[in-house]
């Protein structure tokens, strides 16, 4: 093999063996117009795109504008307020780093989906206004975490669920939105920052898909709201396997008509 071939056959061979990784790009949502103190909620069941990434948004009209599920995204910042009409607010009162916008997931089956196959990096969680303080104070519906004594093991467990191409599971990371299962009462806590939530060891997926789940539970299910803030959610796509090859198949001509032209020269 001469030189130019044998070092093309190098260059590809490593291009394959790490991925041929693209630029990592982010979902800020601040790519999304919204007016200030305000949401997306445009009453019919659609889709929005940030970064990468298509964030399902869900709607079935019951009337007066109701109801959403899925994923919307909002800038409001309101952290005192509890209760339903307050569940457009993260209780980190802004987007991860002061910036505006950030999404929010409500029951149902939020979903995240890729324009190709991509391997995610690390995404930043928080809790919303309205769940943080349901289980920091209790409401109607919802117990008070940790129950009058502050002895109650409870907690509050969102899933990250990696997806390939046929929609089977790459692998399940978990992170805990509430944690009252200490020994020490002083160590539980409710999320009330962002958080960032490393995703590397879901691989390369497709989509993302989520579970929440709390020690609160009745008999239609979580008494806890089932809510939850994300925000610069960091992708990395990954070449298919045909590009690589036509990648491979193009530096092999180039360095097979290189060669030819030396042989020429002599």
């Amino acid at each position: 093999m001469n030189t130019s071939l044998f070092a093309a056959t190098l260059v590809a061979a490593s291009l394959m063996g790490t991925g041929a990784h693209a630029a990592l790009t982010v979902s800020t949502f601040d790519d999304l117009p919204l007016s200030a103190g305000s949401q997306y909620l445009p009453g019919a069941a659609t889709s929005f795109t940030s970064g990468a990434a298509t964030f399902n948004h869900d709607f079935t009209d019951w009337g007066g504008g109701c109801c959403w599920s899925g994923w919307t995204y909002s800038n409001q910042t309101d952290t005192a307020t509890p209760g339903f009409e307050n569940q457009f607010s993260a209780y980190a009162g802004s987007g991860a780093g002061g910036s505006a916008n950030y999404a929010l997931a409500y029951l149902g089956s939020p979903v995240i989906r890729f324009d190709a196959p991509a391997e995610l990096a690390s995404v930043e969680v928080s809790n919303t206004t309205y769940t943080a303080l349901s289980m920091l104070q209790g409401d109607s519906f919802a117990k008070k975490f940790g129950g009058d004594s502050g002895n109650d093991a409870d907690f509050l467990k969102l899933t990250f669920i990696g997806l390939n191409e046929a929609d089977q599971e790459t692998g399940r990371v978990d992170f805990y939105l509430a944690d009252y299962r200490f020994a020490d009462n002083s160590l539980d806590y409710v999320i009330g920052n962002w958080a960032s939530v490393n995703l590397s060891s879901l691989g390369t997926v497709s989509a993302l898909k989520f579970e929440l789940s709390s020690s609160d539970n009745g008999d239609f299910g979580m008494n806890t709201p089932s809510y939850f803030a994300i925000d610069n959610l960091a992708v990395t796509a990954v070449p298919e396997a045909s590009s690589l090859a036509m990648m491979l198949a193009g530096l092999v001509g180039v360095a097979g008509v290189t060669g030819l032209r030396r042989r020429s020269q002599r």
